[in-house]
């Protein structure tokens, strides 16, 4: 079972989400970057439970222990382990479920592929676990933070409730002034009442975040079978309830003509520090920023589907473990919508991303011997 992300950078995740916690190592993080560790809580924060009334009642702290590779505030270059505690599981809620495989959960594939499960909110297969992936994510971003990259996703659509923009349209400091986490803030109120109605009637609904890396410089990703976009595409398609993956016009870019979508190379002046190897930038970006599976030093934007959630706190056909059919009602607290609090996590895997590519490419850059 692999549980490591990662090439150069690389996560490794433990936990259930009613076991005692969930942790995680990181290694290959550079030494000597400063350790922000309000940060790295408040990306938590953001990612917390039972933080408005249209996320799950869970009441979890999820403060994290860093326990290695930090020294007097600054990373060592050694693995970094950490753990965040559970506090406030209701493993009765799930005793129902001991028997029974829940519709469009892992329940059914897990039993399948390892003969047991725990049914305990879904165990390892639980959106809990992300908690690792957001203190990876954190300490990747901190790495990043010198080097004027910056990651920003919100909520684009919950349902039919959609931004009409694309990101430059926004002011995306604007995402969290509201709990759905949307930049637009007469769109974000539309989606807070529908979710909440959403959650009144028992029932989930999905939507879209939209993530944007920018000052990511030219050459990152590999021609091949490492093309950066599919490097970004893998780490979403790993996050729970997730269901597709576009970068730039993606899909929309279908039903226009080459003339239309070409980006055209101009010229640019060269950069104050110096580090500019070539003067080009392009009039337009619909290839967000990657061409060739290779960054293009242009913004990244690219556009992730998450499902309805698969709770539903009302009745639902199924079998049991006997293969027998039967009727359950789910119990326990859950999201109607995942996408306020799947913000982050879609952050911390783009930033992982970006930074493990950063180091595979310093690590590939030609070197001249004498």
């Amino acid at each position: 079972m692999r549980n490591t992300f990662g090439n150069l950078f690389t996560l490794t995740t433990f936990g259930e989400s009613h076991g005692a916690g969930i942790g995680g190592v990181v290694d290959g993080m550079p030494a000597g970057i400063e350790v922000d560790l309000d940060f790295i809580q408040s990306e938590l924060n953001r990612r917390r439970p039972g933080q408005s009334r249209i996320t799950t009642s869970r009441k979890e702290a999820d403060s994290v222990e860093l326990l290695s590779g930090i020294f007097e505030g600054r990373t060592t270059g050694c693995p970094i382990g950490f753990l965040v505690r559970n506090e406030n599981q209701h493993s009765q809620d799930y005793e129902n479920l001991r028997t029974l495989f829940r519709p469009s959960h892992a329940d059914y594939t897990y039993y399948n592929k390892y003969g047991v499960r725990d049914h305990r909110g879904g165990g390892r297969s639980s959106a809990r676990i992300t908690i690792s992936r957001v203190v990876g994510g954190a300490l990747a971003k901190l790495a990043l933070r010198p080097m004027g990259i910056s990651i920003q996703a919100y909520t684009s659509q919950v349902g039919s409730i959609a931004l009409e923009g694309n990101y430059r349209d926004y002011d995306l400091a604007l995402t969290e002034q509201n709990d759905v986490r949307c930049p637009d803030p007469e769109k974000a109120r539309l989606m807070e009442e529908f979710i909440a109605q959403v959650k009144a009637e028992g029932d989930t609904i999905g939507g879209i975040i939209t993530c944007v890396v920018r000052g990511c410089p030219t050459g990152l990703g590999e021609p091949e079978f490492s093309k950066l976009h599919a490097q970004l595409g893998a780490a979403m398609l790993s996050i729970n309830a997730v269901k597709g993956f576009e970068y730039g016009e993606g899909f929309a870019g279908v039903a226009s003509r080459g003339s239309q979508q070409n980006d055209v190379f101009l010229p640019q002046m060269p950069s104050a520090d110096g580090r500019q190897a070539l003067s080009v930038t392009t009039a337009t970006n619909h290839s967000g920023g990657i061409q060739g599976g290779i960054s293009n030093g242009q913004d990244i934007y690219f556009r992730v589907a998450f499902k309805p959630v698969a709770t539903l706190l009302r009745p639902q056909q199924t079998v049991d473990l006997n293969g027998q059919s039967t009727t359950f009602t789910a119990r326990g607290r859950h999201d109607p919508c995942v996408l306020p609090r799947a913000v982050p996590v879609v952050e911390a895997m783009a930033a992982m991303t970006i930074l493990d590519h950063i180091l595979l490419q310093n690590a590939t850059k030609s070197v001249e011997f004498e």
